[in-house]
């Protein structure tokens, strides 16, 4: 086992440019390009070049040379693209994938095509169901929690499982959605408990594509405290992940910010939090520990959904200026890999996610200056937890799926 240590810092919805299939969901999609967007906001609304010097610098100017992207002080880094791996553009999916699991066999299915099964499964566990208003098909269970499509994410990506606290506990909230998710196909339920000034019923609302669900901001869950929420994912192998994988080796693992709350390791530590600066603070924190850090930096991705390219760039930039930081701290030893886990480009017209290539910019962190190189894409994320893996010295043949790769020059 070598000294070598590594972060993987994950900017959640930062995308690179379409895939070929962006447009099977929404053919607008096709020119779906997270990055181009900001760079073109930012030229057209502040007169300038998006400013990120350090990220030019450790490849992203040789990956998009169109951008005109500029850095102080380039390094010997590689830059590739990576497609995602798995169906849709999904948060959960892409760490899931990123750290070696198969997710391709998730299917995106609205409520409502299951609405047989999912009334019998619970009625057999002697829960009360009807359905909605009107016979729509979203499911009361016991006259208080909603079974629901996640109206935040694609049509059928997502299932959600909502109450009020004031009505059900969140034992049973949490027991409704497992029993749920034994019987859904998609990525992720999600468990929510919350606050209410209102019947929910009076927040329910349609979405995109047939969906139906509990538009969650107007129900009053996120600005009347006390908010409950537990993702409830596929199932999945965690031992042939690289997060335990790595501690299973002996090496410390940090987990920051959203990939605290999706991913696993027995002895990890680990750090949630949503604020940009809390999450890199933690980051570092994981580099000094040593071994393994992977970090995700959300407020991009919220920035995306609420179509605000203005956040988004500034909080783009805000990594950027970490960036030499982390590097400092991960040193000669330490391998520094920024990547995102899907797009949400900001000026596509839709507050979804869009399916993007990823960035995968690689460098160490005592590296002289030099010149990125612009390497072929990876066939999937899976690809960085492998290649990442290798770099630790572990063994990237015991994680589910992945190919290793050269992260940087030899």
């Amino acid at each position: 086992m070598t000294g070598r240590r590594a972060l993987i810092l994950v900017v959640d919805g930062f995308g690179v440019g379409a895939m070929p299939d962006a447009g099977a969901l929404r053919p607008g999609d096709l020119r779906a390009d997270t990055l181009g967007s900001l760079a073109a906001w930012s030229r057209e609304h502040r007169g300038r070049q998006i400013a990120l010097p350090n990220l030019a610098a450790v490849g992203l100017a040789a990956l998009r040379p169109d951008l005109g992207l500029t850095g102080p002080t380039a390094r010997p880094a590689v830059a590739r693209r990576a497609a995602l791996g798995y169906p849709g553009a999904d948060t959960f999916a892409g760490h899931q994938t990123m750290m070696g699991a198969d997710m391709s066999h998730v299917v995106m299915c609205r409520v409502g095509e299951r609405i047989s099964e999912l009334t019998a499964a619970l009625e057999a566990a002697g829960h009360s169901v009807e359905l909605f208003q009107g016979g729509r098909p979203l499911l009361v269970v016991d006259g208080a929690a909603l079974v629901h499509d996640n109206l935040e994410a694609d049509p059928g990506l997502n299932w959600n499982v909502s109450a009020s606290l004031d009505e059900l506990p969140w034992e049973e909230i949490l027991a409704i959605a497992t029993l749920v998710r034994a019987h859904a196909p998609v990525a992720r339920v999600i468990a929510v408990g919350g606050h209410s000034d209102r019947p929910l019923a009076a927040s329910v609302r349609t979405g995109a594509d047939g969906t139906i669900g509990l538009d969650t901001p107007a129900s009053g869950f996120y600005r009347l405290g006390g908010l409950r929420v537990q993702h409830l994912g596929v199932e999945i192998d965690h031992e042939r992940q690289l997060p335990q994988l790595a501690d299973s080796a002996g090496l410390p693992v940090t987990l920051v910010g959203k990939a605290a709350d999706i991913l696993v390791a027995r002895g990890a530590d680990y750090r949630p939090g949503v604020e940009t600066e809390q999450v890199l603070a933690h980051a570092a924190a994981g580099v000094r520990r040593g071994g393994l850090t992977v970090a995700n930096v959300q407020q991009t991705d919220l920035a995306g959904h609420q179509q605000d390219p203005a956040r988004y760039a500034a909080l783009l930039e805000q990594v950027d200026a970490a960036i030499p930081a982390l590097l400092a701290e991960l040193g000669p030893d330490g391998l520094l890999v920024v990547t995102g886990d899907h797009g949400n480009d900001p000026a596509i017209g839709h507050p979804f996610h869009t399916r993007e290539y990823t960035p995968v910019l690689a460098v160490r962190g005592g590296d002289p200056p030099g010149t990125p190189e612009a390497a072929p894409d990876l066939a999937s994320l899976a690809d960085v937890g492998a290649s990442v893996a290798a770099w630790l010295g572990l063994d990237a043949a015991r994680l589910g799926i992945g190919s290793p790769a050269a992260l940087v020059p030899r």
